[in-house]
């Protein structure tokens, strides 16, 4: 099978046309030895029911990708609306953090990776395989356990904005 060579498209180009699809909020958790940290992630999906799997991407110089490597495990934490703070924080939008984890409630459910209280759902993961994607990681990884609220809505971000259900929910 002959190698196809990949045209190389301006990333700017790519990311201006990817603000057109929306998606839901996520925070990707681990930890390892004490130390935990998180972040903001919407490229994640399920891509089997049985046996439940999912993927998500995490970029290969990130503190919680090193921190997933190593345990094997993480956390997926679906936001809700409400949570649009959390979203900013663990993206790294909020200045002078140290610790994401301050003054935040978290549980956990197996593998001990810290779950975010006031999700609309948590997903707790053991890291399956992993594969190098340009300067990310996908990680295919079995969920040990789940649970769900549904009482909320959903937090969606669409044009690098968070919206609602209802509408947009920042001027």
């Amino acid at each position: 099978m002959e190698k196809t060579t990949l045209t190389t498209l301006d990333p700017e180009k790519l990311r201006a046309v990817m603000r057109a699809w929306s998606a839901g909020v996520t925070v990707v958790t681990s930890i390892h030895e004490g130390a935990k940290h998180g972040m903001t992630v919407n490229s994640f999906t399920s891509i089997s029911l049985e046996p439940p799997v999912i993927t998500v991407a995490l970029r290969g110089t990130t503190r919680t990708h090193e921190l997933a490597s190593k345990s094997h495990a993480f956390g997926l934490t679906i936001l809700s609306v409400e949570q649009a703070r959390i979203s900013d924080l663990f993206a790294g939008k909020v200045s002078g953090v140290e610790d994401r984890f301050a003054n935040l409630q978290t549980e956990t459910l197996v593998t001990g990776a810290p779950l975010i209280v006031g999700g609309l759902a948590w997903l707790d993961c053991r890291v399956m395989q992993t594969f190098d994607v340009g300067e990310n990681t996908l990680f295919i990884a079995e969920v040990v356990a789940a649970r769900e609220m549904n009482d909320k809505q959903p937090l969606i971000y669409h044009n690098r904005e968070y919206w609602g259900l209802s509408g947009k929910l920042r001027p």
